[in-house]
């Protein structure tokens, strides 16, 4: 696996040049591989760290904390099943039990065709939708044997495709301008928040 095929590089290079800092464009461009790749390779990560400015390693390190980002391939399809406790009360358990049986792997396992990994996953924030699940990080709830199954058919035909990208496809709208606030403009705006915060706190003692 080589590293930025040439347009992802020219996103890449788009990217660094949104911040003021480099160094703060590491996580997008791990989520620019991952778009790419489904996974961040090595080659990946090397080339990053030296787009921004670090080692490897402290990419290897930031990609390995966040639960977003995946440092051995993954499916085409990362389905997270939500278990945590409105879920978990309304069948969650039962609907992982479910999906492993369907998917044939366990949760962090990768079907034989590479289309799917099955997660078992904490709060999605869905939870008035439960049992809810998230492939690829969209939403779907509630869902029941029946529907999953429906959904993974659909996934499997490529009927979603317009709903649900491949893996690492986080957003469909590209950021083409930096944020343009002054440091003036910032300050100003948190001592509105701290005056505001100040005042809610007066309330509630009052």
């Amino acid at each position: 696996m080589s590293g930025f095929n040439p347009e992802m590089r020219t996103r890449a290079e788009k990217i660094c040049s949104l911040y003021p800092q480099v160094r703060s464009a590491l996580i997008p461009l791990c989520h620019l591989a991952q778009e790419q790749a489904g996974y961040l390779s090595e080659d990946l990560m090397e080339e990053i760290a030296e787009m921004v400015g670090v080692t490897p390693a402290e990419v290897y390190g930031t990609a390995s904390f966040y639960d977003m980002l995946h440092t051995e391939p993954v499916g085409k399809y990362l389905v997270g099943v939500c278990t945590n406790i409105a879920c978990l009360l309304q069948g969650g358990e039962e609907l992982l039990e479910h999906a492993e049986a369907k998917l044939g792997v366990a949760p962090g396992g990768t079907t034989e065709d590479g289309m799917f990994t099955l997660e078992d996953m904490e709060c999605i924030a869905h939870c008035n939708k439960a049992p809810a699940l998230q492939v690829n990080y969209r939403f779907f709830g509630p869902v029941d044997e029946e529907s999953f199954d429906e959904l993974v058919d659909d996934l499997r035909a490529g009927r979603l495709v317009g709903d649900v990208p491949s893996h690492g496809t986080l957003i469909r709208e590209e950021r083409s301008a930096p944020i343009a606030l002054s440091i003036d403009e910032v300050l100003a705006e948190r001592a509105l928040s701290d005056a505001a915060i100040a005042q809610r706190k007066a309330q509630v003692q009052s």
